[in-house]
């Protein structure tokens, strides 16, 4: 990965922080989910001039989106989530269009015009298709609920001196012919979402309107507090080991204001929706189908990130639901790739773990095939590297690896 890819990402994830930041401000109380209505129906198109104003930014913005080269544009993946908004996106759900960015954090966002941008990084921390499925009708609440125009009116009205519009001024440029880059395209999105604020009113309007969708299409309410309860842990599991304060840049955190008081106000709603509606489905197993070839890709990026505690906090996180080659891999990925003192016994064991699986990839073999070289088992290891080959013969490194063998 590219330093500017980099870069692209990092603009990106804040792209989609600003565009559903929260304005601070005091905890409103509590909104029951049964009060929430949609104002949108289908078919939807705004009559005043400020809102029709921004639906012909949003829509530039969308078309600079759609043609990223950041998208993940997997058909049959991008279908998966766009049945998702259709079954917990309310009234307006067919109105929704839904895009997947190659972005490793925690995080997705919807647009006044209705397409949302789901980030690689929630994939990667979801456990089933409930945890998802609340993340998305929680964004179709904002736009259920007319979130973005009610914000921007209220920012205009305590400040004059913003004008979302004129700060939209080209951005539309790859609309118009002009290609700016994807780096500059990025950061003139995010100069006007970072305006669509929302207040913490309208977060817990989201989260009330999120509640209600995923419990009318069947889903466990009480996966979006335990979602929210997964990204308070893993801010702070991520500050332990680097012996910092939590850190909340390009995470939810930084959009959704006051992270522990909202998690109670959601843990009651869920409980209120679920004593009404009952038990309710989880979607593991579509989940985990629909994710599947890239599952890999998901853990390698953020295992990458460089933040051992975070990687380690998801991985036995998703374990919580049953341990597997990949999972025990990546378990040891982290400690290889931190380095410090003692943690190349700790890789070890996690490779020898990870091989104990049927499922555990190619790369394990090689690197356990390693960690017994490293400490004189020299046929052991010679046997391991031997698998590695057998089940990656074309790999990137396969030549040297045969190399290593006829030492």
């Amino acid at each position: 990965m590219t330093m500017n890819a980099l870069n692209r990402r990092a603009l990106l994830g804040g792209l989609g922080c600003a565009c559903c930041a929260g304005l601070v401000g005091t905890a409103e109380a509590r909104i029951p989910p049964a009060s929430m209505k949609p104002l949108i129906q289908p078919g939807y198109r705004p009559t005043e001039t400020d809102e029709k104003g921004m639906w012909q930014q949003m829509e530039r913005v969308e078309q600079e989106i759609a043609g990223s080269n950041l998208l993940i544009k997997d058909q049959a993946l991008t279908k998966y989530l766009g049945g998702l908004v259709e079954r917990v996106g309310g009234p307006a759900a067919k109105d929704m269009r839904v895009y997947l960015a190659h972005v490793p954090e925690f995080n997705a966002f919807m647009a006044p015009t209705g397409f949302m941008v789901v980030f690689s990084g929630l994939l990667t921390r979801m456990r089933d298709e409930a945890q998802l499925s609340g993340v998305i009708a929680h964004e179709a609440g904002h736009f259920l609920r007319r979130h973005h125009i009610r914000g921007w009116r209220d920012l205009r009205r305590k400040s004059d001196a913003f004008s979302v519009l004129a700060m939209g001024a080209g951005v539309g440029g790859a609309a118009g012919g002009v290609y700016l880059g994807d780096a500059v395209q990025l950061a003139q999105m995010g100069t006007i979402l970072s305006l669509l604020a929302y207040s913490r009113e309208l977060e817990a309007e989201a989260d009330a309107m999120g509640l209600r969708l995923i419990a009318e299409a069947g889903y466990d309410p009480i996966a979006m507090p335990n979602t929210w309860q997964q990204l308070i842990e893993e801010v702070e599991a991520s500050a332990r080991m680097r012996r910092k304060r939590p850190r909340r840049r390009l995470s939810l955190f930084e959009t959704h204001p006051a992270p522990e008081s909202r998690m109670v106000d959601l843990r009651v709603s869920a409980q209120e929706v679920r004593a009404a509606t009952g038990e309710a489905a989880r979607g593991r197993d579509r989940y985990l189908a629909a994710i599947g070839k890239h599952r890999t890709m998901l853990l390698d990026d953020q295992v990458k990130l460089n933040d051992p505690g975070a990687s380690l906090y998801i991985v036995e996180n998703l374990a919580k639901d049953g341990w597997n080659g990949l999972l025990r891999f990546y378990e040891a990925e982290v400690w290889r790739l931190r380095g410090e003192k003692g943690d190349d016994a700790r890789a070890a064991q996690g490779y020898a773990a990870a091989i104990g699986y049927g499922d555990a990839p190619p790369e394990a073999w090689r690197n356990h095939g390693y960690a017994l070289l490293k400490t004189g088992r020299r046929d052991e290891g010679k046997a391991a590297l031997g698998r590695y080959l057998a089940m990656a013969p074309k790999a990137s490194d396969a030549a040297m690896v045969r190399y290593s063998l006829a030492q």
